[in-house]
């Protein structure tokens, strides 16, 4: 082992109490994840237990240079799996130095919703699929393709296994280790329809904490592939032509829909979020109208339709839920670039709260 490696190993509780918090956040695009360390006295396990920081937002593109302090507010902690040991990841959300949440703060909505009596009483639950694709880093093309080529056509790759079948499985493994060392509630992984793309699910989580944990497992994979020396890409269709895109297909139950009775509650939900169909289209990700074309397991984009067992619907229902009366749905729209904690407090705000 290199002095390097001895040296970033070492076990911080052999010689101080002392332990190293990884603050992340959000950064401008909405899409990217920024993070810096600092040294706290000693362990903790509460949020709200841990100081609030700051950082300059004029240099991620979420405030002016003149007036550049942005403050993070510590939210959810998590293990952390690269130092070990008594050290954390902590999830933090974004205000300005008066306490008002930045516009890039999806997360203080979302939690206003979540703590809303009638949708807490619901305890909805989430199940995220987030698919990805691993990129050469160089060349900015998918890993396992040929550069400037193209592999064999879709088939053989999906859940597939072998040198010319998966390509970054040793990524996807790691990332599933270190999800689960951090406490993560990643529920599986598995090899895309498109060679060197891949997803992991994160669930069934409730409310907030599922866009906690979801940005919590982004922000390991990309450290992942950073030492890897691969590029992490959530483009919805990182490859033009007869190539599946990438989506981040949401899974989502109420109290009443698990309950008796809980498929008609089912299809009424699904009638309120064809209501709104537009809105949720806006806000489920960047370039999603590449993706949503009505080929390759999506609906068109302009329709909405749902269906017991159908991918290329915008909702899908499981055929163990329309068998048994209850269970589950699946909003099949959202982009993999998606924001969790919009997606998941609007389907709940759609589908609890709003009145038609």
């Amino acid at each position: 082992m290199s002095l390097l490696s001895e040296l970033i190993n070492l076990n911080l509780s052999d010689s101080t109490e002392k332990i190293i918090a990884e603050y992340i956040w959000v950064g401008g695009s909405g899409t990217d994840i920024r993070s810096k360390g600092r040294t706290l006295s000693g362990p903790v396990s509460d949020p709200s237990k841990l100081p609030k920081w700051n950082y300059d937002g004029s240099s991620t593109g979420q405030a002016p240079g003149e007036d550049s302090e942005v403050i993070l507010y510590p939210q959810a902690i998590f293990k952390d799996p690269f130092r070990r040991g008594n050290n954390i990841l902590v999830i933090c959300d974004t205000y300005t130095p008066a306490g008002e949440p930045i516009p890039t703060n999806k997360r203080c909505k979302a939690a206003k919703i979540f703590s809303h009596p009638v949708v807490v009483a619901e305890v909805p639950w989430y199940g995220l699929e987030q698919e990805y694709t691993l990129l050469q880093k160089d060349v900015k093309w998918p890993l396992g393709w040929p550069i400037g080529g193209y592999p064999g056509p879709q088939g053989p790759y999906y859940c597939g296994a072998g040198v010319d079948k998966a390509f970054g499985r040793d990524i996807v493994d790691a990332h599933y280790k270190a999800c689960l060392y951090a406490g993560i509630n990643i529920s599986g992984i598995n090899g895309e329809v498109m060679p060197g793309q891949w997803e992991f699910q994160v669930g069934p989580s409730v409310g907030i904490s599922s866009g906690d944990e979801l940005w919590a497992a982004r922000y390991i994979l990309e450290r992942i592939t950073e030492v890897a020396g691969v590029v992490l890409s959530f483009d919805p269709k990182p490859i033009q032509g007869d190539w599946n895109g990438a989506g981040a297909h949401t899974n989502y139950s109420t109290k009443s829909m698990r309950s008796e009775g809980g498929y008609e509650v089912i299809k009424k939900a699904i009638e309120k979020l064809g209501l709104r169909h537009k809105e949720h289209i806006a806000a489920y990700g960047e370039g999603n109208e590449r993706r949503l074309t009505g080929r390759h397991e999506t609906a068109d984009i302009n329709t909405f339709k749902w269906g017991v067992a159908n991918r290329g619907a915008s909702i899908r229902v499981g055929r163990d839920t329309e068998k048994e009366g209850k269970g589950y749905f699946e909003d099949r729209r959202p982009a993999s670039n998606m924001d969790p904690y919009v997606v998941t407090s609007m389907i709940a705000e759609t589908t609890i709260l709003w009145k038609p």
